[in-house]
C-alpha cells in the first residue's frame, strides 16, 4: 500500500522518510515548482521561510531536547541541519538553501519515496493520507479541510528581512554573541544609545504598513511567536528593548558599556554573505522598511535581498479533531502534520511529521498507534495537539512548561532543566524499545 503525503515541507518530508524507513511506500505530493505560495521561492523541499535558526542546540534546553529526541527516533531533518549548519552561538542555524537542497536530495535518493509534482485540490477518500500542506495551504485544499474539520482558525504570520554583509557599515557594528557564547563572530550587533533608540522607535511605530489581503483582513490574528516588530513596539516604548533589541550579555567594545538597545544580525549562509535581522518580522511597506531599518546603526546603506513580508497562516482547532497520534478522529485513515496542527516552529512541525509518518505506517500494518511519553518533548507537544484546549487553542512551541515537573522539585533552573532532559531521554529509550521503533530502512 502506498501512503499519500500531501506537502513536501518539513513535516511532509519527515513523514515520508519515516514511512520509507519502515519499508513502506510513500507518495510525496508537492505543488512546487508549478505553483508557489506567496512566501515560498525555492523549488526544493523543506524550504525555511521566517528564519534560518532551528533554535537552541543544548540538550538541556527545550528546543535542543526536541532535536535530540528526533535524532534518536531516526529523523531525516536533524542530520541534514547538522551538515548544513552556520555559526550561531548556542543555536543551530543552517544555510537555508543548502539545507533544502540536501533534504531534497535525500528524498529523491530514497527508493521508497515517490515524488509527485502536482497541486492537491481534494482530500483523498481511499487509502491512508497525511496532510502536511502547511500554514499556507492553497485556497482550494484549505476550503476542503475547513469543511471537513468544521472550521479552521486563521491568523497572520510574518518574516524578517535579509541584508547583504558587504553593504553593512562595520565601523558601527561589532561581532559578538551574548555572554561570549560561540566563537564571537556568530552575530553582528548594531548598538543604539538612548537618543538613537528613541528616534528609531518613533519612526517604527508611525511607519506605514502593507495592506492585508484575503478573508481575514477584518479581524487578523497575529501569533505571538512571529509578531511583527512594529506591532510589538506599539505595546510600549520599552517592549522591544526588553525583547528582540535587548542588550543583555553584550558590551560595545568602543565604549566598554552595555548599549541602550541592540539589533542583532545573524548569518544566513555559511559564507557569511547574508544576514537576517533577528526578531524583525514585519509587515511594513518595503520603502518604509528601507527607511526605518536604515536608521539602525550600520544599516544606513544596507542592501535588502528580501524584505519582510506578512502572509496568511492557518492551523486547525486540533483538540476538536485530532488525537495525539495526529490521526483524525472522524476519519481514521487521515492524518495531519506540521504547523497546521498547532505546533509552532520548524522542528516542532517536523516532529509532528515524524510521528504522523510512523503512525500512518503502523495503521497500514494493523499495528497499534503510539505517542511518546508526556515526559518527552515530542510526546508533550503531541498531547498539546489533543488536549491544548478547544475554546482558545493557540500554537505551541517546545518548552518545559508543557512537560510534567520532576519530583522532588529542583530549585536551580539549570539543574532542573538538565534533570527534565535526562528523564526525557531515559523514557524515550524505553519507549523506542517497547514499541519496536524502526529508524533504519528495511530494504
Amino acid at each position: 500500500m502506498h501512503i499519500k503525503v500531501i506537502g513536501a515541507g518539513l513535516a511532509g518530508c519527515e513523514a515520508a522518510w519515516q514511512i520509507a524507513q519502515n519499508g513502506g511506500e510513500a507518495d510525496l505530493i508537492e505543488m512546487k515548482p508549478a505553483k508557489y505560495t506567496p512566501a515560498h521561492k525555492n523549488p526544493n523541499f523543506a524550504e525555511l521561510i521566517c528564519s534560518n535558526s532551528l533554535k537552541a542546540e543544548r540538550v538541556e534546553s527545550a528546543a535542543g531536547l526536541l532535536k535530540e529526541e528526533m535524532h534518536r527516533m531516526g529523523s531525516l531533518l536533524v542530520p541534514c541541519a547538522l551538515q548544513t549548519r552556520v555559526p550561531a552561538g548556542g543555536a543551530l542555524a543552517v544555510d537555508r538553501v543548502e539545507f533544502s537542497r540536501l533534504v531534497t536530495e535525500k528524498i529523491h535518493e530514497n527508493p521508497h519515496i515517490h515524488c509527485i509534482s502536482a497541486e492537491c485540490t481534494e482530500i483523498p477518500e481511499d487509502g491512508i493520507t497525511i496532510i502536511a500542506s502547511g500554514p499556507l495551504t492553497s485556497d482550494t485544499l484549505a476550503e476542503k479541510i475547513d469543511r471537513l474539520c468544521g472550521g479552521s482558525l486563521r491568523f497572520y504570520d510574518a518574516a524578517a528581512p535579509i541584508v547583504t554583509a558587504e553593504s553593512l557599515d562595520r565601523n558601527l557594528i561589532f561581532a559578538a554573541s551574548r555572554y561570549g557564547k560561540g566563537d564571537g563572530e556568530d552575530y553582528l550587533n548594531c548598538p543604539m544609545n538612548k537618543a538613537e533608540y528613541e528616534r528609531f522607535y518613533d519612526a517604527l511605530v508611525h511607519a506605514q504598513r502593507a495592506p492585508l489581503h484575503g478573508c481575514d483582513v477584518q479581524d487578523p490574528k497575529v501569533y505571538e511567536g512571529c509578531m511583527p516588530v512594529e506591532v510589538m513596539a506599539q505595546r510600549g516604548a520599552d517592549t522591544i528593548r526588553f525583547g528582540p533589541l535587548k542588550p543583555v550579555g553584550l558590551r560595545d567594545p568602543r565604549t566598554g558599556h552595555r548599549p541602550w538597545a541592540v539589533v542583532q544580525l545573524r548569518k544566513e549562509d555559511a559564507a557569511g554573505t547574508l544576514y537576517n535581522l533577528v526578531g524583525f518580522q514585519t509587515n511594513l511597506k518595503f520603502g518604509e522598511q528601507k527607511r526605518v531599518f536604515g536608521m539602525i546603526p550600520g544599516l544606513a546603506h544596507a542592501e535588502f535581498t528580501r524584505y519582510g513580508v506578512m502572509h496568511r497562516n492557518t492551523y486547525l482547532n486540533a483538540p476538536k479533531v485530532l488525537n495525539s497520534t495526529f490521526q483524525m478522529r472522524s476519519r481514521p485513515n487521515l492524518f495531519f502534520a506540521g504547523q497546521m496542527t498547532g505546533v509552532e516552529g520548524y522542528m516542532e512541525s517536523a516532529s509532528s511529521g515524524l510521528l504522523a509518518g510512523q503512525n500512518a505506517f503502523r495503521l497500514a500494518q494493523s499495528l497499534p498507534l503510539v505517542t511518546p511519553p508526556e515526559t518527552t518533548m515530542t510526546g508533550a507537544l503531541a498531547r498539546w495537539v489533543q488536549f491544548g484546549g478547544e475554546s482558545d487553542y493557540q500554537p505551541m512551541g517546545a518548552n518545559f512548561g508543557i512537560m510534567p515537573p520532576v519530583e522532588p522539585h529542583i530549585r536551580d533552573k539549570t539543574a532542573r532543566y538538565a534533570a527534565i532532559a535526562q528523564r526525557a531521554l531515559n523514557d524515550l529509550k524505553t519507549f523506542l524499545a517497547e514499541t519496536n521503533w524502526q529508524t533504519g530502512n528495511k530494504s
